[in-house]
């Protein structure tokens, strides 16, 4: 191969915490595979999502445009195009293993090559859809775990989405990903630098892992937080109601209780965090077949997830609020020998700025305009390295099937403080970070605190007319 720019191996999950990595800091997890990224590669500890749900926040990420602007509000919103493209139409080998989230499914984004594993459970949209995985049951003459048969168990609504997998332990949808990737690497010749993206389906719910890698879970303290009365008091009317909603309809097989017990918290925490560490093996495997296949040395890994989960934090289910468990991620950059020591980077950034930053060092020309920021100058310690971090970060999310009550709420977030806000609605969330990390006194109708979220309200009134104004030129040729 004559074209000597590197590989870019973008490995994703799908709603995976930041806090579920050994060597982040959490000794109750065993992710040996995601440490070694850890601790070789460049992390950063602040980067933050830009929406709360699957779609949104991956059409961001593959756009470098926050949601307001992609019109991707919600999942099943049609999503096409993105920076794949960009990278196909310069040169590179453009392959889409697992998940995406695009919309319809089989959308070519860019990609070459698409081998599609979508949600673990679906139920509304593509809920007929036959992707890889669905194939490979059939098959074999297995039937898919799904929420049909879990309504079946006479503990459904006692287990807070977390059931053993009872099938064929290669049938595990992260298990079926992670093969499936490894077999392309050994197998397929690549001709040119190569783009993979691996999407994981897990952690999402159903949290349903192989159940020996819950084991050691099920025995461990897991730093579970206790969920306050004053916290719940005090949010806000919407996710008031959205917590009697998770509580009423099964997303995804999760009845969300809403007051669940200590037990119920922890063996639901304890299936999640297996999940993760079935993908860390898959990782392993994934690291070893690039190094097998003699790809390793002119790859850069990058690991990531699309959003976190509650878990029962905060008293609530899955995504769709703007807590750090949810909008803040893991996100890895590996590429020994390429950016210097490993390190940590404590700045704030949004994950979007991944695309401009693959761009750049593809050697492609970036798109304009385009509101997320090349990292390149920040990897390489450059005179520019600073201007690379945000002083504010910023998330939302629209009224969907399950935040029913609520048009629209967007997230304003420094290092410090940060701000919830509800369109066209009198509450909302103020929360200093200094003071209280896990975010459980809401200040929002505090007098002491009026200047402070007026002045963040002030900030987010100024980026949504910056960003309108400086991309206003981004349908040019729709015009």
């Amino acid at each position: 191969m004559t074209d000597q720019r590197p590989n870019i191996i973008l490995i994703i999950t799908d709603q995976q915490r930041f806090d579920t990595i050994q060597a982040a800091g959490y000794d109750f997890m065993e992710t040996p595979h995601i440490d070694r990224l850890h601790r070789e590669g460049i992390v950063f500890n602040n980067c933050f999502i830009t929406a709360a749900s699957c779609a949104p926040a991956r059409a961001s990420l593959f756009t470098g445009h926050y949601p307001h602007t992609t019109g991707i509000l919600k999942n099943a919103d049609t999503w096409k195009h993105g920076w794949i493209e960009n990278l196909h139409d310069g040169g590179y080998q453009t392959v889409n293993i697992g998940k995406m989230h695009s919309w319809p499914y089989t959308t070519p984004l860019g990609f070459e090559q698409r081998y599609v594993v979508e949600n673990k459970d679906r139920y509304l949209e593509g809920r007929y859809f036959y992707d890889e995985w669905d194939k490979a049951l059939r098959a074999r003459g297995l039937v898919k775990q799904q929420r049909e048969l879990y309504r079946q168990l006479p503990d459904y609504k006692e287990s807070l989405g977390a059931f053993d997998w009872l099938l064929d332990e290669d049938m595990h949808p992260d298990m079926f990903v992670g093969n499936m990737a490894v077999d392309w690497i050994r197998n397929y010749p690549v001709s040119e630098p190569l783009f993979l993206e691996i999407g994981f389906p897990g952690p999402h719910p159903p949290y349903d892992p192989i159940p020996r890698y819950a084991e050691s879970y099920l025995k461990k303290e897991l730093n579970i937080a206790p969920v306050l009365e004053s916290d719940l008091a005090n949010q806000p009317e919407p996710l008031k109601a959205m917590r009697i909603h998770n509580n009423e309809v099964d997303h995804d097989s999760v009845v969300h209780l809403l007051e669940p017990t200590a037990e119920q918290r922890h063996r639901q925490r304890a299936y999640y965090l297996a999940n993760v560490t079935m993908i860390d093996e898959k990782v392993g495997e994934i690291m070893a077949a690039l190094e097998e296949k003699g790809l390793l040395d002119n790859s850069i890994v990058i690991f990531t997830s699309d959003h976190g989960d509650c878990l029962t934090d905060h008293g609530h289910s899955q995504k769709w609020t703007m807590y750090d468990v949810i909008t803040r991620v893991p996100m890895i950059i590996w590429a020994p020998n390429r950016f210097g020591e490993p390190r940590a980077v404590d700045g704030l950034v949004q994950q979007m700025d991944l695309g401009p930053t693959l761009m750049d060092i593809a050697d492609i020309p970036i798109p304009e305009p385009m509101a997320a920021r090349s990292l390149l100058p920040l990897l390489q310690s450059g005179p520019e390295a600073a201007s690379c971090l945000r002083d504010v970060v910023f998330a939302e999310q629209a009224k969907d099937g399950i935040l029913t009550t609520s048009k629209f709420m967007t997230m304003v977030r420094t290092q410090d403080w940060k701000l919830v806000h509800f369109l066209d609605e009198p509450w909302g969330q103020l929360f200093d970070l200094k003071a209280d990390p896990l975010e459980v006194d809401n200040l929002w109708d505090a007098p002491a605190h009026s200047e402070k979220k007026k002045e963040l309200l002030a900030l987010l009134r100024e980026w949504r007319i910056r960003d309108s104004y400086e991309n206003a030129d981004l349908w040019e040729d729709y015009r």
